[in-house]
């Protein structure tokens, strides 16, 4: 990733959350003899867990195609992203840019036991189900978890705590604050840019640098 100081991201408790918030995931791992290999997975962060430790599961066989806990392996975290048009700066001579915010996630992974990653499946279930008004939990009734428990074989699951990390926030905090507002407007707008989870990152960024220039006076 281009190092950038400007919008670097290297608090823990802030790519917890963007994990926590964004949980479709890439897995890369380079494979001698093979070359990169690339899945695409959804992700759990370890709420127990001190630091950074991601749970989840692969399907078979992508756990030799990766070679999975043979090596170290990079997990990437997508939040929020998308084109930001010069004509919105309302200021000249300017150009387009894309802004994101994005996490390279580095660990060897360990692979669990059939009970752990069983474990794991139905607390990405649960995850995902909780928010419906009638969630279709794995263990909703008998006939779905012995039907879950005969799947799981096909499953590899995996920990993966999280050695090293490089992160990116690129919210224009190189524009002045009047841009900002007038970029985070246009993203409200109906249109072919419409993007409101953008917006708000935006606005969320802005209001963390505020805070932190603040508790620095």
């Amino acid at each position: 990733m281009r190092p950038n100081p400007d919008y670097e991201l290297d608090d823990v408790d802030a790519i917890r959350a963007l994990v926590r918030e964004n949980p479709w995931a890439s897995i890369v791992s380079f494979v001698p003899g093979k070359g990169l290999v690339a899945s695409h997975y959804p992700i759990l962060l370890d709420e127990d867990a001190d630091g950074i430790v991601l749970l989840s599961h692969v399907g078979r066989p992508d756990e030799r195609l990766h070679e999975l806990g043979g090596h170290e392996a990079m997990v990437i975290i997508y939040g929020p992203q998308g084109y930001v048009s010069p004509g919105w700066y309302d200021s000249s001579p300017a150009v387009p840019t894309w802004n994101f915010v994005v996490a390279h996630l580095y660990g060897t992974p360990e692979i669990l036991s059939d009970a752990e990653n069983l474990q794991v499946l139905e607390k990405l279930v649960a995850h995902f189900e909780n928010p419906l008004p009638e969630p279709y939990l794995m263990n909703r009734t008998l006939e779905n978890a012995a039907y879950a428990e005969r799947i799981v074989h096909g499953t590899v699951g995996f920990r993966m705590r999280v050695e090293r990390f490089e992160a990116k926030d690129k919210m224009s905090q190189d524009k002045p604050a009047e841009v900002v507002d007038r970029v985070i407007d246009a993203l409200g707008k109906p249109g072919p840019y419409f993007n409101p989870p953008l917006a708000a990152r935006m606005a969320a960024t802005r209001t963390d640098a505020t805070n932190t220039e603040e508790n620095r006076s």
